[in-house]
């Protein structure tokens, strides 16, 4: 029954301290190396105390100077063993008592212990302590540093500790202070013994047993009573052996459970846990929530300018929807204003002066929302662009939002105004100027309500968009960060914030490159051209031959090429030639409306989706990784401390 208790004990101890080994382990990159020192002690004392032998409990007689301590150890001993006098300190190296039992295994307990050879004994009776390992240790308050170091090391290697009191110094600060309030995770191995109740009249003793009770109460000692475990409170005289024989007889079934060191152990590892504890509890739930998740993509979402991105996708399909279903006129007049542009763009791009009242601006690389404080082109006036994309006409597009112009080939009706050189369409006001050291020469208007911010030169110049979208990624980036650290330990919500800044460095230029294939993609136009434009240009084309042909026919009527009273029959194609071919513009670019709504919502989709994806791999990634180690730990913790 013993060995069987024991194993029991010992098979739910082995489970913790493993634990405890993988929270050391994976916490070591984490957490500083005092914080896991003494874990790593009790791991070590563990180690050394399984490898050595489990048939014998070693147990401490521990007290002041003049409690009886070495009158105690003769009396249970049987002999005089450890010498007893009137000179104090009078017990200045560890005496130990065996009673063997024809159990091996002493002396490796007795080398660790470091007890001299010439004071280990060997007990002559007594065989129901077989197995105990009984220690007397030096005086805890004695004058000589040496004797206290060993009392405090040996008291951290034996398996229980028989303090031992006097009626006058039961009540000592240094014992309860220093010893028995700090040991009160060790009760069930920790017996209190008032020594010398001999000199205490009547039913004092009594009186002076249960103040000790009180003050052990007080100290957090729990106390074994009613079957309850804890520490055992005995009142005893070792002078005249009064109260030894129960002294005796609790010692002998403490040994018999072979229980002891297992019960001393797990006191050790909670004692650790319990330190621990601020480095691994969290304050409530940790992780990050899906809001979070949502608040930072939009962030980035709106750094990348997918919004105004959206717009201008929607813009640019009504336009080639314009350019498809118009009429032959309407198609003329937007070649040679795209002529135009062609010409101011490559002007641009060679440096010369040019004096037009709209402003061709490429679609941004990263940029601003609704005028962020801090950024170009703020306000719902919009911002233009530091430069412009010297390709041509039909490449060059805006990048804001209501107001601005869907492309240099057809521009929106509407100027805006600004303090830049050039202007912009919109329906607002708006300045953007380039931001390396100071404002750039081709500071353009432009306009469009959240509209990003950029340079792109024809002559290929870098982008400032990242630089310009920098503080909103950063901002983004630490408030994910303080979201998902909140109520983690120090040094845990100090790792996922590291493990965000680090994702940080390149995303704006992750952001950028990200921005720029929205760009090109933008560039291309729809892939597929709906069927109903190439029905709808055929009619235009029809109606066009109708107008021409009733035109020709007039002009025949009027100059006498045909016959004057034939008139009728030109005007009727004329007319439907000439009010047809515009109807037709109007209702194909009201049906264009939906598809473009959803051209753009498709295109604003694919840009958020992009940047969310460069978030989370760059962000929301090693922030979760910190996270889940976190949690590990964390697991690994509750198997250690026992929860």
């Amino acid at each position: 029954m013993p060995g069987g208790t024991r194993r029991a004990a010992e098979e739910g101890l082995r489970p913790r301290l493993e634990a405890l080994r993988e929270l050391i382990a994976l916490s070591r990159s984490r957490l500083e190396g005092p914080v896991l020192d003494e874990a790593g002690r009790v791991l070590e004392a563990a180690d050394e105390r399984y490898r050595l032998s489990g048939e014998h409990t070693v147990v401490a007689l521990a007290g002041a100077t003049g409690s009886g301590k070495s009158s105690l150890f003769n009396a249970l001993a049987g002999a005089v063993r450890s010498e007893v006098g009137a000179r104090r300190p009078t017990t200045a190296e560890p005496v130990a008592c065996v009673w063997s039992g024809g159990r091996p295994g002493a002396e490796g307990l007795l080398r660790r212990l470091g007890v001299p050879v010439h004071r280990r004994h060997t007990a002559q009776s007594g065989p129901e302590l077989s197995g105990l390992v009984l220690l007397d240790l030096p005086d805890h308050d004695s004058s000589a540093t040496v004797h206290r170091e060993q009392v405090d090391r040996l008291l951290k290697l034996v398996d229980a500790v028989i303090w031992v009191v006097d009626p006058e110094k039961y009540a000592d600060a240094v014992l309860h202070e220093r010893y028995l309030r700090p040991l009160a995770g060790y009760a069930e191995v920790t017996f209190v013994v008032l020594n010398q109740v001999d000199r205490l009249p009547g039913d004092a003793a009594d009186q002076v047993v249960d103040d000790l009770r009180r003050l052990l109460d007080e100290d957090g000692l729990a106390l074994g009573e009613h079957g309850e475990p804890g520490a055992t409170v005995l009142a005893l005289s070792a002078a005249t052996g009064e109260g030894v024989a129960e002294l005796r007889e609790a010692l002998a079934h403490f040994v018999a459970e072979r229980g002891a060191a297992d019960r001393r152990l797990a006191a050790d590892v909670d004692a650790a846990a319990e330190r621990l504890r601020p480095v691994y509890v969290a304050e409530s739930r940790v992780g990050l929530t899906g809001r979070a998740r949502e608040e930072f993509e939009d962030r980035l979402a709106e750094a990348v300018g997918a919004v105004a991105t959206g717009r201008t996708a929607e813009r640019d399909w009504l336009r080639h929807a314009e350019r498809a279903c118009g009429s032959p006129w309407s198609q003329l007049r937007s070649g040679r204003k795209g002529r135009g542009a062609r010409r101011t763009a490559v002007a641009t791009a060679a440096g010369e002066p040019v004096a037009t009242d709209r402003a061709r601006i490429a679609p941004p690389r990263t940029g601003a929302g609704r005028g962020g404080a801090g950024h170009t082109g703020a306000g719902d006036g919009g911002a233009g662009h530091g430069g412009m994309d010297a390709r041509g006409a039909g490449a060059v597009r805006t990048g804001g939002g209501e107001g601005d112009a869907g492309g240099a080939s057809v521009p929106a009706p509407g100027h805006g105004s600004g303090s830049g050189p050039r202007t912009g369409p919109g329906s607002g006001p708006g300045t953007s100027a380039g931001t390396d050291g100071g404002t750039r020469a081709d500071a353009t208007t432009g306009a469009g309500n959240g509209s990003r911010t950029g340079a792109r030169a024809g002559t290929g110049s870098g982008p400032v968009g990242g630089q310009a979208a920098r503080p909103m990624v950063e901002q983004a980036v630490r408030a994910v960060a303080a979201e998902a650290a909140r109520g983690l330990p120090v040094p845990w919500a100090q790792a996922v914030r590291e493990a965000a800044v680090r994702g940080a460095d390149g995303l704006p230029e992750a952001l950028d490159a990200v921005a720029a294939e929205a760009e090109e993609a933008l560039r291309r136009g729809p892939e597929a051209r709906p069927r109903w434009w190439t029905v709808a240009a055929a009619l235009q084309g029809l109606l066009f031959v109708f107008q021409v042909v009733g035109v020709l026919w007039l002009v025949g009527a009027v100059t006498g090429v045909t016959p004057a009273a034939e008139w009728p029959a030109g005007l009727l194609p004329a007319v439907v030639g000439s009010v047809g071919g515009p109807a037709l513009t109007w209702l194909c670019g009201a049906l264009a409306r939906g598809p473009a709504r959803r051209y753009g919502q498709d295109a604003e989709r694919r840009l958020r989706e992009a940047a969310a994806g460069r978030g989370r791999a760059r962000v929301l990634e090693p922030v979760a990784a910190e996270l889940l180690r976190y949690r590990e730990v964390r697991e690994r913790y509750a198997v250690a401390s026992g929860a």
